[in-house]
């Protein structure tokens, strides 16, 4: 479905069209309606799937930019997704001169106060921050009419339920309220009932969010082959905006200076990082000033970074809803993408529940040769010569040049030039990287899938903990009445005597 087609304005269409936007992914087409219609929303839909401009866009549409007021509130779990999030909301709302502010622990809490002051209509924070700012009374939430919880299923495993109630207390009781979350839990559900009326159900479904626009490949290789192989493919695909996927942050930290040894534009994130270290790392990236993006799941959730043209899983992950979540970061926006998950010999169960889960076949990729990779290096660094030949201006290096070619072929020169421009072979800057602990081999048959992954015994990981839980109980019962029998067996010793 068209933009144009779901009753936006002028101002909002014009700003969507500038982002590059074409078609309206599943989550906006089914969302965008309902919320334009004052309907509260519950929708499942994973990260990288278009959610923030599917309650972005109907927000900006009802927002008076004449009030100084807080009218919309985005409450996001992560720094970088509220940073991202009031983003892509300024973009968005930039011909409207709609005023979108973040705030989010870990910055000067002063600054933030004195940009309150100037009263934003949508303001979108961490629940921490926001409520340190609803303590101070530096901020009044008593005219937001829209209230959005982002990535909700996230915020429950960290906690912040709680907050969240405290924050919503805050707000009118007459307002439209938006739950998004990548997985539908009973918790979320509850959260729903709690705070919602009457919400509307939009859930993506798996095949929806693979779209077709990436293709997938695999590679089975051993994990001591998996960096050189990986390089090669580098060299063969070209790959203009690059993210890949470590399982470890000593995995990351491995990868992303192996792959600068090299010669490769690439940093990594993870959790251990200062936030001004991943914020500045992230701005490169957005920035095009780098390559190649090296991260964990977590230190990459919520990331919204358009342009990304490949996808690397250098480990495949455990979670199958984590590869979605992965490849979800390319072939967006109408854009191709492509998709690499490298998996060793024993993962191979792995792929295909995540193939099962996401209803397509991944395509078997065959590892270039050290040569193949070569012929891609010098085609890739010919295109970089002729690009840079119809881009600049090299009158001013004639005298020069005619110098060189006086001392020189014109052979030796161009050759040199391409030496310059392509990358150091795995045989002239050997990378180790330290061999991670093999994923547990499981079996399974169609009928138990729902109930995840098997381990040796058979379990899934819930009946493991259900089965842990109801033990635990049972050895807590009959240490309290081994208690009670002794003290039974010494009052009668005792009474004996």
């Amino acid at each position: 479905m068209k933009f144009t087609e779901l009753g936006l304005s002028d101002y909002l269409l014009k700003a969507i069209k500038r982002s590059g936007f074409e078609e309206a992914t599943p989550i906006q087409e089914q969302t965008i309606p309902l919320v334009l219609k004052g309907d509260d929303v519950i929708g499942q839909a994973q990260t990288g799937t278009g959610k923030t401009a599917a309650f972005g866009l109907p927000i900006l549409e009802h927002i008076d930019v004449k009030l100084n007021q807080v009218q919309a509130l985005i409450v996001s779990p992560t720094r970088e997704l509220a940073i991202q999030t009031q983003e892509e909301l300024f973009r968005l709302g930039k011909d409207e001169k709609a005023k979108v502010q973040v705030v989010y622990g870990g910055a000067d809490i002063r600054r933030q106060i004195h940009s309150l002051k100037r009263a934003p209509q949508i303001l979108v924070g961490t629940p921490g921050r926001l409520l340190d700012h609803l303590r101070r009374r530096t901020v009044d939430l008593s005219n937001v009419k829209t209230v959005v919880l982002d990535e909700a299923d996230e915020m429950l495993d960290m906690g912040f339920v709680e907050d969240i109630e405290s924050i919503i207390k805050e707000i009118p009781a007459e307002r439209q309220t938006l739950l998004f979350s990548a997985t539908m839990p009973p918790a979320i559900l509850k959260i729903g009932e709690k705070f919602m009326q009457d919400p509307q159900i939009v859930k993506i479904k798996a095949k929806e969010l693979t779209t077709d626009l990436v293709d997938q490949f695999y590679v089975r290789a051993r994990d001591f082959e998996k960096f050189d192989v990986m390089t090669r493919i580098f060299d063969v695909q070209s790959p203009e905006l690059t993210i890949v996927f470590g399982r470890t942050k000593r995995r990351v930290d491995e990868l992303s200076k192996g792959l600068e040894a090299r010669g490769y534009n690439a940093k990594g994130i993870h959790g251990d990082l200062s936030q001004q270290r991943r914020m500045s790392i992230l701005k490169q990236f957005k920035a095009g000033k780098l390559d190649i993006l090296v991260a964990t799941d977590v230190a990459a959730r919520g990331l919204d970074i358009s342009g990304v043209t490949h996808v690397y899983n250098y480990d495949i992950p455990q979670d199958p809803e984590s590869y979605v979540h992965r490849i979800g970061r390319t072939g967006r926006a109408g854009h191709h993408g492509v998709s690499v998950t490298f998996v060793t010999p024993n993962e191979m169960d792995y792929l295909r529940v995540i193939e099962h889960l996401t209803k397509k076949r991944m395509s078997p990729l065959k590892p270039p040769t050290e040569q193949e990779a070569f012929i891609g290096q010098i085609s890739s660094a010919v295109e970089q010569v002729e690009d840079l030949l119809e881009n600049t201006d090299t009158t001013k290096f004639n005298a020069q040049a005619e110098k060189l070619l006086a001392k020189h072929s014109a052979t030796d020169l161009t050759a040199l030039l391409l030496n310059e421009l392509t990358h150091d072979s795995a045989t002239e800057v050997p990378v180790k990287i330290t061999p991670e602990r093999p994923l547990p081999r499981h079996k399974h048959n169609n009928k138990n899938f729902k109930g995840g992954y098997k381990s040796r015994g058979g379990r899934s990981r819930y009946q493991r903990d259900n089965h842990r839980q109801y033990h635990s109980k049972k050895d807590k019962s009959r240490d309290k009445f081994n208690r009670q029998h002794s003290k039974k067996r010494q009052f009668t010793i005792k009474h004996a005597d």
